[in-house]
């Protein structure tokens, strides 16, 4: 599962860096990060927040998007409401059968730059999170859906979207170990900076599906770092404040 994760402005926006150059970053923003909750230190999916996508239709620069994806076929915002909580992943196994989530599989696929994500551990009654982000501290690329929804009763327009998930490699496996979960640990599919080009391939038959298909991996855990950081959830939670990500200890943990 990913239902929490840090990205910061750099992290968004590095893409159309590295393929349009400074003016085009100066015009992003200038015209689209003051249209986000951009920087996100932390934030959970559920607060739905406002974030920058590469898309299928316009892979350099981004677009304004909401964490959370709105199929096409959602009627009014009741149905909007309660449809994108449980939108917020979308299964790499399933993308191609769910009907939230096949029409975008195929023709509606984007890309998500973050700097981390959090994670959270069980132990005893208590759980404990843990901030996940690349060794080398190069932005995670997600794989993700989006959806463009127009709202019928007024006309406004939303794009929306869902992290893909797939299984969690071993390291993952000891952070994720939550005992309710019955198909075993997950994290984001992230994707190789070699890889992220094809995930926003045209589909036109089964053979596109199984290009797809195939890029649906664990992300190596020698190429990961984790960390336990300060509860990000409840009472006591640090907020989207810098510190979200600092390390933080737990003696009891320290002990196991």
């Amino acid at each position: 599962m990913c239902y929490d994760l840090q990205a910061k402005t750099e992290a968004q926006i590095l893409r159309a860096q590295i393929k349009s150059g400074t003016l085009a970053v100066e015009e992003i923003m200038q015209r689209l990060v003051d249209l986000t909750n951009l920087p996100i230190y932390h934030a959970t999916g559920f607060s739905h927040p406002e974030m920058l996508i590469y898309t299928d239709r316009s892979p350099d620069y981004p677009e304004v998007a909401t964490w959370g994806l709105v199929p096409f076929w959602v009627q009014d915002e009741n149905q909007l409401k309660k449809t994108w909580n449980s939108t917020l992943n979308a299964r790499g196994e399933t993308i191609f059968e769910k009907s939230s989530f096949r029409d975008s599989a195929k023709y509606h696929r984007c890309l998500l730059f973050i700097s981390g994500f959090f994670e959270h551990h069980h132990h005893g009654k208590e759980i404990y999170p843990f901030f996940i982000h690349r060794k080398d501290g190069k932005p995670m690329i997600l794989a993700g859906l989006y959806s463009d929804w127009t709202n019928p009763e007024n006309g406004g327009k939303m794009t929306t979207f869902t992290i893909v998930t797939t299984t969690g490699n071993p390291m993952m496996a000891k952070i994720h170990n939550n005992p309710k979960l019955e198909t075993g640990p997950r994290m984001p599919l992230i994707l190789p900076e070699a890889l992220a080009d094809k995930w926003l391939l045209d589909y036109k038959d089964e053979l596109d599906q199984k290009t797809i298909e195939g890029l649906i991996q664990e992300y190596p855990q020698e190429e990961l770092q984790a960390h336990t950081v300060r509860k990000i959830r409840g009472k006591n939670a640090v907020g989207n404040v810098p510190e979200a990500t600092q390390p933080f200890s737990y003696p009891e943990l320290e002990k196991s």
